[in-house]
């Protein structure tokens, strides 16, 4: 199986965590006002009301939710190892 792009990032960031980051990592929230409004846009997305200024906005908080994600996976997988 070929790494995608993203693979190729995550992994090397990944390399160079600690058990301190990677907790900090896993910890990672939207504060509650990113929140309401990545709700906000989500129900417009969903009813069909974004404006393209608000459907760019979005994505990008779509992106950058992916990546954390994606990173969180890595973080807790070193953690588990650790513990194991």
């Amino acid at each position: 199986m070929s790494a995608t792009l993203l693979d190729q990032v995550i992994e090397p960031v990944s390399e160079c965590l600690t058990q301190a980051s990677a907790r900090k990592i896993v910890d990672l929230r939207a504060t509650p006002d990113m929140q309401a409004r990545v709700d906000y846009l989500a129900t417009q997305a969903n009813q069909g009301g974004l404006t393209d200024e608000e459907r760019s906005e979005y994505d990008r908080y779509l992106a950058a939710f992916h990546l954390v994600t994606l990173l969180q996976i890595e973080a807790r997988k070193l953690l588990d190892e650790s513990a194991a």
